[in-house]
């Protein structure tokens, strides 16, 4: 047991190592000075940017409302009953806005973008693509690694707000059947229970989610050897890890922040 429980402990510090490296290193290239190969880097980011953010609309579209007509028909059916129907605003951004907004949208984000990344990588290193790259000298971080970061941020932060406004919005107006509020009240209080905080708060959930994403399947992706049956393995290690480390983030944050 001793044993076991020691190798575990090894596997998991060498793990972290390996992938705080790799951010490290992305890091670096993109507060490098150097121009070399940024044109082709500025290509891939957008190409991440379109497939990770424009390309997951409808899905976070459809998954907000039905979020946001959950939540909002069940606070605004149940609040009034116990006298607590002002608190409405202030269930929806706690309950949307702080918490399920930046979570699903991760989630989304793993299951679209984060199992495509590990599976593109590995793919790429079974068909000899990365060690051609390798062999050419072109660094790995700053042309495959650190735009994939980039994107997946950009991408994490933009449809964290659109799924809030969506979810807040778009709720309201199919639960409308069920609730007597104006929208102009409703919009009122939402706007007087959401403070500064809150929208800072989504943003560094949103960074942290989307550099996690993008960090953690590259390196799983990257991890492959030789094997094709390594791909859907390293993508399913890729899943379980960034899902695990996400709401590690998300109670780290939550917890130092309120």
């Amino acid at each position: 047991m001793v044993s076991w429980i020691g190798r575990k402990v090894s596997n998991g510090v060498a793990y972290a190592a390996d992938v705080f490296y790799l951010g490290y290193l992305s890091l670096k290239e993109l507060f490098s000075p150097a121009l070399h190969g940024r044109g082709e880097a500025y290509r891939v980011i957008v190409r991440q940017v379109i497939f990770t953010g424009v390309d997951a609309l409808p899905a976070v579209s459809f998954i907000a409302l039905l979020i946001g007509l959950l939540v909002i028909i069940q606070a605004g059916t149940t609040l009034p009953r116990f006298g607590a129907g002002a608190l409405l605003a202030n269930i929806i951004v706690l309950t949307i806005v702080r918490q399920l907004g930046p979570l699903i949208t991760a989630f989304i984000l793993i299951w679209r973008s984060g199992t495509a990344i590990a599976t593109e990588l590995g793919n790429m290193r079974v068909g000899q693509e990365i060690t051609a790259l390798e062999s050419m000298g072109i660094s790995l971080t700053r042309f495959i690694v650190m735009p994939r970061l980039v994107g997946a941020v950009i991408s994490m932060i933009c449809l964290t707000v659109y799924f809030d406004i969506v979810a807040v919005i778009g709720g309201f107006f199919v639960a409308k059947t069920k609730l007597t509020i104006p929208l102009s009240v409703y919009v009122n209080d939402i706007g007087n229970a959401l403070a500064p905080a809150d929208l800072l708060i989504t943003v560094i959930k949103a960074v942290l989610f989307g550099f996690t994403i993008a960090l953690i399947c590259s390196h799983h992706g990257l991890s492959v050897q030789a094997a094709t049956t390594e791909v859907p393995q390293q993508t399913t290690r890729a899943m379980l890890n960034t899902v695990t480390i996400c709401l590690v983030l998300d109670i780290i944050v939550t917890v130092g922040f309120y």
